[in-house]
């Protein structure tokens, strides 16, 4: 479930007048643009965005990117954005503008989202950039972890639920013996993960585990080969990401939050993207795994404008 709040009826050129007044004279609101735009779903700061360039013939993101800075300004900017505009940035920033290319978040879209949001994603990517996503990728991976990347996003996976007991039986031999005599770039690997559809994959994954005792995760942890570790940290959160996407993204946000720095661009694009979908699942699981209040550890590990805004989105309404 979301974790946004926001009013039933609101006023797209009463909140476009709001903010426009919290961004005029010497000093912008801060907190009055975050107590419209961190309580407004996708529909409505979609209308205030187009009354906003009606009233006042400026581009509303724009002016808020010349108003604002720093990690807060960042994720007004993403939340803002129209869905499949906000995924394209994030992918953008993760494959061409961070130090190293964050390929979790290739996974995340490719295993996450449907065959029709990812192909939605892509378009958008392909008209922002003019340049398609699998052609950056190509660019800034190598080796098996590019090819596991390409096939990811390069498939259009079916969607149902029908299972066929026999073909998970045998998949799950093939990987098994893959990771058995230490074949854990084959291909068939690749193919098996990349093309079935995840209810498919749920029920090798959980045959797998049957038959053999332990996760393919774990099993892929065992293996100690240097020259595998990045392929095989994908691998796992590809298959992380097909298991139990919830359990994985508190995973990310624990990792973000820690005592030796914040991992703010990790922190931002999870919050931002589900919490119109299952933040609040997701909050609950963190609660589980950490007996804490993921809103106390927001609090506690960012400061500012940037915690208030992060705050609202999961449910604050201060």
């Amino acid at each position: 479930m979301a974790t946004i709040i926001y009013p039933e009826n609101s006023s797209p050129v009463a909140d476009a007048e709001s903010i426009r007044k919290a961004c005029e004279g010497w000093g912008t609101d801060e907190r009055a643009i975050i107590s419209i735009i961190g309580h407004r779903n996708a529909t409505q700061k979609k209308m205030i965005r187009q009354a906003y360039e009606k009233v006042y013939c400026e581009d509303l993101v724009k002016r808020l990117e010349s108003e604002l800075s720093g990690h807060f300004e960042k994720a007004i900017y993403r939340w803002i954005l129209d869905q499949v505009e906000r995924d394209a940035v994030i992918l953008h920033v993760a494959i061409k503008e961070r130090a190293i290319l964050d390929y979790r978040v290739v996974i995340e879209y490719s295993c996450i989202y449907s065959p029709e949001e990812l192909l939605a994603v892509k378009r958008a990517y392909q008209a922002r950039y003019k340049r398609s996503l699998e052609e950056d990728l190509a660019e800034h991976s190598t080796g098996q972890l590019r090819k596991l990347l390409i096939a990811l996003v390069g498939i259009y996976r079916y969607v149902g639920d029908e299972i066929n007991a026999r073909l998970a039986n045998s998949e799950a031999d093939i990987i098994h013996n893959a990771i058995s005599n230490k074949e854990l770039n084959h291909e068939e690997i690749v193919r098996i993960i990349s093309t079935r559809s995840i209810t498919q994959l749920i029920a090798t994954l959980n045959r797998y585990k049957d038959d053999y005792g332990s996760s393919i995760s774990k099993h892929l942890r065992d293996d100690t080969d240097a020259a595998n570790k990045e392929y095989l940290v994908a691998l796992r959160t590809t298959i992380r990401c097909i298991n139990d996407p919830q359990k994985y993204y508190e995973k990310v946000i624990r990792y973000a939050i820690n005592e030796s720095g914040t991992d703010e661009e990790s922190l931002t694009r999870v919050i931002v993207t589900r919490a119109e979908k299952d933040l609040k699942e997701i909050k609950e699981l963190y609660y589980k795994r950490n007996s804490d209040t993921l809103d106390h550890a927001i609090s506690k590990h960012t400061s500012g404008d940037y915690k208030a805004f992060l705050l609202a989105l999961l449910g604050n309404k201060n």
